[in-house]
């Protein structure tokens, strides 16, 4: 997802053929989820009924599902029955669990239907827009979908979903996969039935349900492209997001196919400034005014649909592999559409973000000590950091060798999970290259390169010494670029300290350090030694 402002300063001090994607240990993997949600006018509360398929890996007596009971200030999902084949299931809830009695061998599919209600907590978001109109969202990242949904609300664990939604008439529902039916029931509701055959994992999974104008401002490659839009941002909301049309057809090819039968942008009530729900994205409210940055964001969004999605992380600790991508993906796409200086300016600018927020919290992208709250994960260190190894990678492997790595990823891992290492893997393979130093020291070990350059000039050869000393403790293996006079040099340092004599017309000649933006560091630059 792409943070709002105010998020991204925040520390974080505070019979068919399924893919195995599943909670490594855990005793089961859900296969399919079929969620009939019922929305009134009257209150806020839901009424739900989910039917649960769950393949047992293991011999089990007890299934545990996540799901947020009702508490004291009345808030909560309340269960009434749980039934399997049309037989009562024990069952009890805790705080936040939702733990059946049942009785599995290895290998068997279980099919349990929950009956719940209550007002949601949070992860669906009941409320008004800014035109004071009723609406209903899913907000499910990180692990929010636990509070309106009886789920394994893990990234981990992903299957395919059905949203069946009963609604006031005047409302327009949009979610994951396809619609396959739309009808009028009474009394004065409409029943919207849509579905994913995909993988997802629960964080992307979501309805969204209000007032819409909509529109479809193309089919690129196939895939049907949809805007949501409110009725008061229709005109403007409906142009800017057609953009969505010229980006999606840039990563497929670059990237491969999408992954799933539709694209909708939505704009919504999320607390982030897009969150990249599979197949149907959803926007801050005010995103349909922002002909500038919508591009972008919406760019964000779309990669999202590759890597976050179609892949998703094995552990929270690896989500760079999400939202490093998106953020570099971005990038590229800048590049690809507005020039080279594009990418050199949204790099440079990272950079600063995460030198400043490097001195608020030091510590490895890939970071396993993290114990904060969730939302604190969504960092510099995730997003600009993140996207700068994909960066640097691009430079050390070349564009093909990186282009065919991220194929050969997308193809490999698309429907499950991946960490940091199984990227390593590809990457060697397509390179030829070993890259686990490359990995340790940009991702699992904290800070960053800091250089200093001083330079001395001989007269009577007319050459340039330049010397580079890495100040920080520990040196980097790097390779660094100057330019001396117009002229490009680029050296592999692994050392304290290297000098590097290159020619020179005079005692005064123009210097440059990494003129292309292509090196995460810091330059201290003297004119003498």
């Amino acid at each position: 997802m792409r943070k709002k402002i105010y998020l991204l300063l925040i520390a974080p001090l505070m019979g068919a053929l399924y893919v195995n994607a599943q909670v490594p240990g855990a005793n089961v993997d859900i296969k399919h989820y079929r969620f009939a949600i019922t929305l009134n006018d009257a209150n806020n509360s839901i009424d739900g009924q989910a039917t649960i398929t769950a393949k047992f890996v293991k011999p089990a007596t007890i299934l545990t599902l996540d799901l947020f009971k009702k508490n004291k200030d009345g808030k909560g999902m309340l269960v009434i029955a749980v039934k399997e084949n049309s037989l009562p299931v024990k069952f009890k809830q805790d705080s936040d669990k939702l733990i059946l009695n049942t009785k599995a061998a290895k290998g068997t599919i279980h099919k349990y239907n929950v009956t719940y209600a209550g007002v949601p907590a949070d992860g669906l978001i009941i409320s008004t827009n800014q035109y004071k109109h009723r609406t209903f969202f899913g907000d499910n990242w990180a692990i929010r979908a636990r509070y309106w949904l009886p789920c394994i609300d893990n990234p981990a664990d992903k299957a395919s979903v059905e949203f069946l939604v009963t609604a006031p008439a005047k409302y327009k529902v949009v979610a994951n996969g396809l619609k396959v039916l739309e009808k009028n029931v009474p009394p004065n509701q409409k029943l919207t039935h849509w579905s994913e055959t995909a993988q997802l994992p629960t964080k992307v999974m979501v309805i969204g349900v209000a007032e819409f104008a909509t529109d479809s401002p193309g089919n690129p490659g196939g895939t049907p492209v949809y805007s949501y839009v409110f009725h008061e941002d229709k005109a403007e909301g409906l142009k800017n997001y057609s953009v969505a049309t010229k980006i999606l057809p840039w990563f497929v090819k670059r990237i491969g196919a999408f992954p799933y039968k539709k694209l909708a942008n939505v704009q919504s009530k999320t607390i982030f400034g897009g969150m990249e729900n599979a197949g149907a994205i959803f926007y801050y409210e005010r995103s349909v005014n922002d002909s500038q940055g919508i591009e972008p964001l919406m760019a964000h969004e779309i990669a999202h649909q590759w890597f976050g999605d179609a892949i998703s992380e094995k552990s929270w600790w690896h989500v760079w592999l999400s939202e490093g991508f998106a953020t570099y993906m971005t990038n590229l796409y800048m590049e690809g559409t507005y020039g080279v200086d594009t990418l050199k300016s949204r790099l440079a600018a990272d950079r600063d973000l995460i030198f400043g927020f490097e001195k608020k919290y030091n510590a490895p992208v890939v970071d396993s000590a993290y114990k904060g709250e969730m939302i604190g994960m969504l960092n510099a260190n995730a997003y600009q950091k993140g996207g700068w190894v994909l960066h640097m990678l691009r430079r050390k492997i070349g564009d093909d060798a990186f282009w065919k790595g991220v194929q050969a990823y997308y193809k490999q891992y698309n429907g499950s999970n991946a960490h940091t290492d199984d990227l390593r893997v590809i990457m060697e393979k397509v390179s030829g290259i070993n890259l686990k130093p490359f990995f340790t020291q940009w991702l699992r070990e904290a800070g960053h390169p800091q250089l200093k350059f001083t330079w001395n000039y001989n007269d009577a050869d007319k050459t340039l010494a330049v010397h580079i000393t890495q100040l920080q403790a520990k040196p980097y293996q790097l390779e660094v670029e100057f330019t001396v006079d117009g002229k490009l040099y680029r050296s592999d340092i692994s050392g304290s300290s290297t000098t590097i004599t290159v020619p020179a017309a005079s005692v005064t000649p123009r210097i440059k350090i990494d003129p292309d933006v292509n090196l995460l560091a810091t330059f201290d630059t003297v004119n003498k030694p």
